[in-house]
C-alpha cells in the first residue's frame, strides 16, 4: 500500500504558517499473533448490489480446515452484516448450524461435530453487507475501514461517476464478506458479481465467466486459483475503459474513467518494463497469472496491492497537460511500489501487523530500486534521500523499532519507521553485503515462503546462507532495536606521521551501532577507498596520507541511516561538489553552502548547482539561493533567466520563474508573459504568480482567460492573483475551486483566500471562507496546521477592522478560533 497520509507535514505554503507538527502515537499494547484454529482454503462468494441502500447481498461457499488440533466450531471477522443462515454443505446438501452474532464483529459458529485436524470442510452463509452502517472506522493511515465503497451511487453528483470498489488493508475485507482476516491466512478466490449490465468489473485472479442475469444484469465470474491473504482481495464496478498491454503472454491491463482513457499508456505503459525487470533482479518470475491497476473516485488512501488488481486514488488520472507536471515521486513511484507488492506482501506476506516491515519496506526499497534502474544513479539517490529525510522528519519516530509488537492500533505501523525507513535499511543492507549475494538472498527468501508468510527472521537466515556471514548483529540493531546514530565528524591531518585521522562521536540516546562503511581519501582529484567499522562511543579512524588530503569523504558510498555533523570545511565541500561522484555528495555541498548565503565561496557552490545533471539539484540549487544578497544574485540572475526560459524540467523552470519573480524586476515581466504560453500548469503557475506584482491587470486579464482550462499550480495561481486584485465577481470561482481541490491545494490557495477576504465587504463570503478554514483546521489539527491557520483567520480579522464588516468578521473568527482549539 502506499499512503497519502503524510502529506500535510511541511509542505504548506502559507506565508502565515510557520510551524508544523505531528500528532504523537498513543500508549501501546503488546499484540501477539492470534492462535490458528482454522485455516481458510478456498472462498467462493455470490454478490447482487443494491446502491439505493448501499447493501451487498451475499452468499458464500468457505471451505477451511482445521490448522493442529481437532475442533467443533470456527470464528469467522464479520463486521457490520445481518447474518441471515449459516449451514454446513454436505455434498448437495446444507445441514444448519447454530451460531452466534452477539457484538456485530465475530461470527461464532457451532459445527456440530467435531473437525479433525487437515481434513476441508465447507459451511454456506447467507448475508447482507451494509458498510455504511458498520461500527468501524478509520486511522491517519488509511481514511476509513469500510471496506466496500459506493461512490455517488444515486448520481446525486452531476459529473462523477458511478462506482464501487473495496479497500481490504488492514481488516476491512471482513466489512463485505466474512472471512478469518488476518495476513497470515491464505485462500483461493472465486467471485461471481451480478451487476448493471452497462459496467466493467474487475477482481482478482481471471476472468472466466459472463453470463446474462435478468433484466440489464450481467454475472461476472472471477476465479483466483493461487492462495492469496483475505485483506488482498479486490472487486470494483464502474464505467471504466479498458487499455490490454501484456508482458510474456500474461495480460497487463489498465482501467480508467472514458475521459483519461487516452492517457492509459503514459500514466501506466512502463508497467510491463517493471514487471520484466523486478523478474529478472529478483530470481522469481512474476508469480501471478495477469496484472491489472484500476483509478477509482474518493479512494482512502493512496494506492493498494490486491493481488493481480492494484486500485489507485485518483491522483493517478490525469489529462496529456497534467501528465506534464508529474514528478517520479508521484504515480510512477507508486506503480512500481503496488507491483513490488506482488512478490513482497502478496506472494510472501507479513506473517502479522507487527512483521508489516516484510511488506512496506521493501515497497519502498523498489522505489529506488527502479529510478535507479529506469533513470540512472542520481535518480536512485535522489528517491533514497527522499525517503530517508521523510523518516528523519518525524522525531516521535526514533522511539519505535522497525518489528513493533507493541502498537496501539495495527493502523500506527503503516508510518515512517516501516515505509522510509525500512527502505533505508534495505539499500543499506544491499550496499554492505553487495548487490549479487543480497538478491541471491532475496530470491532464497521467497522461494522458501511461496505463497506462505515471511518475518525479518526467515529474511536474515536466508541472507546468512547465501553470504555466510551472521548478520544477527545488523537485525538486532536495525530490525529489533530503535532509533539510527547521530554522529559528529572532524579531521585531523598528522604531517609527522604521514596520517589522516578521522573521528566519529556517536551522540544518540541509547545503545551504540555497529556501522561498516567507506571512507574515500582524495589527492589531486582521485580518491583512495578504504573500508572501516565504527563500533564504539567514540571511534579515531587511521589511513594513510604523506599529504594532506584535500578531501575525506566519510560514507564514501552515501547509504548509512544516520543524522550527521561533519565538520568540513566549506572550501572541503567545493571541492566535494566537484569531484565526489555521488548525488549526496553533491547535495550535501549544496546544503552547506546554503547554510552560509553571504560566504563568496558558498555563492559559487549553489551558482555551479544552477547547471547540475540533477534536475533535482538544480531545483534545490534553485530554491537555496540568498536573492536578497547583491552578490549572490549577480551571480545567479543570469542562470536563473535560462533555466526559467527553457530548462528541460518543468519543475526546474517553475522554481526559475518563482525566483526570479522575488525580484519584482521590470526586465523579466516579458520573460513571464512568454512563459504564461507554456503547456505546463506548473510553469504558468509560477508566471503568472510572477507577474502579478509587476503588471497587475495583465495577470488579472491572463487568471481569467485561464478560466476555462487551470489545474495544479496555476489553480492556486488564480486563486492568488484574485486573491490580490480581484473582487466580489471572483469569489464564487475562488470558493469552487477550493472545494474542488485536494487538501494541499486548498492549503496553498489560502494565500489568495486570506487577502480577500480581508478586504471582501460581503457577509455571505465571509461566513463561507472562515467556515472552510475553520473546517480544514479541525479536520487535519493533528498535523499542527490548526495556529497557522488561527493566524490567518486572525489576519482576516484585522484587515477587516475597519470595514463595514469589521463586526461580522470578529464575531465569525472567534467562533471560528475557538472551535478549532476545542476539536480533539
Amino acid at each position: 500500500m502506499r499512503l497519502l497520509h503524510n502529506f500535510l507535514p511541511g509542505l504548506l505554503t502559507l506565508a502565515i504558517i510557520t510551524s508544523t507538527s505531528a500528532q504523537q502515537p498513543a500508549a501501546s499494547s503488546c499484540r501477539a499473533t492470534e492462535r490458528r484454529v482454522n485455516n481458510l482454503v478456498h472462498t467462493k462468494l455470490y454478490l447482487q448490489f443494491d446502491y439505493a441502500k448501499r447493501y451487498a447481498y451475499g452468499k458464500e461457499w468457505l471451505t477451511l480446515k482445521p490448522h493442529a488440533y481437532p475442533t467443533d466450531s470456527l470464528r469467522l471477522d464479520a463486521k457490520g452484516m445481518d447474518i441471515k443462515a449459516v449451514a454446513l454443505v454436505n455434498g448437495t446438501s446444507m445441514q444448519p448450524l447454530k451460531y452466534t452474532y452477539i457484538d456485530q464483529r465475530n461470527l461464532r459458529v457451532n459445527l456440530g461435530k467435531e473437525m479433525p485436524p487437515s481434513t476441508a470442510y465447507t459451511i454456506y452463509i447467507e448475508y447482507t453487507a451494509k458498510p455504511d452502517e458498520a461500527n468501524v472506522k478509520g486511522s491517519a493511515a488509511i481514511a476509513e475501514a469500510k471496506g466496500l465503497y459506493f461512490i455517488n451511487p444515486d448520481s446525486a453528483v452531476a459529473g462523477k461517476p458511478v462506482q464501487i470498489w473495496t479497500q481490504g488493508e488492514t481488516e476491512g475485507s471482513s466489512v463485505w464478506f466474512p472471512t478469518i482476516d488476518r495476513p497470515d491466512q491464505k485462500t483461493t478466490s472465486e467471485i461471481s458479481l451480478t451487476v448493471p449490465s452497462k459496467y466493467v468489473t474487475l477482481s482478482n485472479g481471471a476472468l472466466v465467466n459472463q453470463k446474462p442475469a435478468g433484466a440489464g444484469l450481467r454475472t461476472d465470474t472471477w476465479k483466483m486459483e493461487q492462495p492469496h491473504a483475505p485483506y488482498l482481495f479486490m472487486l470494483a464496478v464502474g464505467d471504466f475503459l479498458i487499455t490490454k498491454d501484456t508482458w510474456r503472454g500474461k495480460e497487463v491491463s489498465y482501467y480508467l474513467e472514458p475521459k483519461y482513457s487516452d492517457q492509459a499508456r503514459a500514466i501506466f505503459g512502463k508497467t510491463p518494463q517493471m514487471l520484466e525487470f523486478f523478474s529478472q533482479r529478483l530470481g522469481v518470475e512474476f508469480p501471478w497469472n495477469k496484472y491489472a491497476q484500476i483509478v477509482a473516485r474518493d479512494y482512502v488512501s493512496g494506492a493498494m496491492e490486491n493481488t493481480t488488481a492494484s486500485l489507485f486514488g485518483e491522483q493517478a488520472q490525469g489529462t496529456a497537460r497534467e501528465l506534464l507536471d508529474w514528478e517520479y515521486a508521484g504515480v510512477e513511484r507508486e506503480i512500481a511500489h503496488e507491483i513490488f507488492h506482488h512478490w513482497f506482501g502478496d506472494y510472501v506476506t507479513a506473517e502479522s501487523w507487527s512483521n508489516l516491515t516484510m511488506n512496506e519496506s521493501f515497497a519502498n526499497f523498489c522505489e529506488i530500486l527502479w529510478a535507479e534502474h529506469k533513470y540512472g544513479p542520481d535518480a536512485g539517490a535522489a528517491q533514497a534521500d527522499r525517503s530517508l529525510r521523510n523518516y528523519l522528519r518525524t522525531s516521535y519516530n526514533y522511539e519505535k523499532p522497525l518489528v513493533r509488537f507493541q502498537y496501539a492500533d495495527k493502523e500506527d505501523m503503516f508510518d515512517g519507521v516501516t515505509y522510509e525507513k525500512g527502505g533505508s535499511i534495505l539499500n543499506m543492507l544491499r550496499s554492505h553485503l553487495g548487490e549479487e549475494v543480497f538478491f541471491r538472498g532475496l530470491q532464497l527468501y521467497l522461494k522458501q515462503n511461496a505463497f506462505g508468510t515471511g518475518e525479518p527472521h526467515q529474511l536474515r537466515l536466508a541472507l546468512e546462507d547465501v553470504s555466510g556471514q551472521d548478520l544477527n548483529w545488523f537485525f538486532n540493531q536495525w530490525y529489533y532495536g530503535a532509533g539510527h546514530p547521530v554522529v559528529t565528524i572532524d579531521y585531523q591531518w598528522d604531517a609527522a606521521r604521514k596520517r589522516q585521522a578521522v573521528v566519529v562521536h556517536q551522540t544518540q540516546a541509547g545503545g551504540l551501532f555497529m556501522l561498516p562503511l567507506l571512507v574515500d581519501i582524495y589527492t589531486n582529484g582521485k580518491a583512495q577507498r578504504y573500508p572501516a567499522t565504527l563500533r564504539k562511543a567514540v571511534d579515531t579512524l587511521y589511513f594513510p596520507a604523506a599529504t594532506k588530503p584535500e578531501l575525506v569523504n566519510v560514507d564514501a558510498a552515501k547509504v548509512l541511516v544516520w543524522q550527521k555533523q561533519d565538520n568540513k570545511s566549506l572550501a572541503e565541500y567545493a571541492y566535494q561538489y566537484r569531484y565526489a561522484p555521488h548525488y549526496l555528495d553533491r547535495r550535501e555541498s549544496l546544503a552547506a553552502a546554503q547554510a552560509k548565503p553571504t560566504n563568496p565561496l558558498a555563492q559559487k557552490i549553489l551558482v555551479a548547482g544552477l547547471s547540475d545533471k540533477s534536475a533535482a539539484l538544480r531545483e534545490m540549487a534553485v530554491q537555496a539561493l540568498d536573492l536578497k544578497n547583491a552578490p549572490q544574485r549577480r551571480l545567479a540572475a543570469p542562470f536563473l533567466a535560462k533555466l526559467a526560459a527553457k530548462d528541460s524540467s518543468v519543475q526546474v523552470q517553475a522554481a526559475a520563474l518563482t525566483a526570479l519573480g522575488t525580484l519584482e524586476e521590470k526586465r523579466y515581466a516579458k520573460l513571464f508573459t512568454k512563459a504564461l504560453d507554456s503547456k505546463s500548469y506548473r510553469v504558468q503557475g509560477a508566471a503568472l504568480q510572477a507577474l502579478l506584482p509587476l503588471q497587475q491587470k495583465q495577470a488579472l486579464a491572463r487568471a481569467t482567460a485561464f478560466e476555462a482550462d487551470n489545474k495544479g499550480a496555476l489553480t492556486v495561481a488564480l486563486v492568488s492573483v484574485y486573491g490580490q486584485a480581484g473582487g466580489p465577481a471572483q469569489w464564487p470561482l475562488v470558493l469552487s475551486k477550493y472545494d474542488a481541490a485536494e487538501p494541499n491545494g486548498r492549503f496553498d490557495m489560502l494565500t489568495g483566500i486570506v487577502p480577500m477576504l480581508g478586504r471582501l465587504e460581503d457577509p455571505a463570503a465571509l461566513t463561507e471562507g472562515i467556515k472552510r478554514m475553520k473546517d480544514l483546521a479541525v479536520k487535519f489539527k493533528a498535523y499542527g496546521v490548526a495556529e497557522p491557520i488561527i493566524g490567518g483567520l486572525r489576519q482576516i480579522e484585522q484587515q477587516q477592522a475597519a470595514r463595514p464588516t469589521a463586526t461580522q468578521a470578529k464575531t465569525l473568527v472567534d467562533a471560528a478560533v475557538k472551535e478549532i482549539q476545542d476539536a480533539e
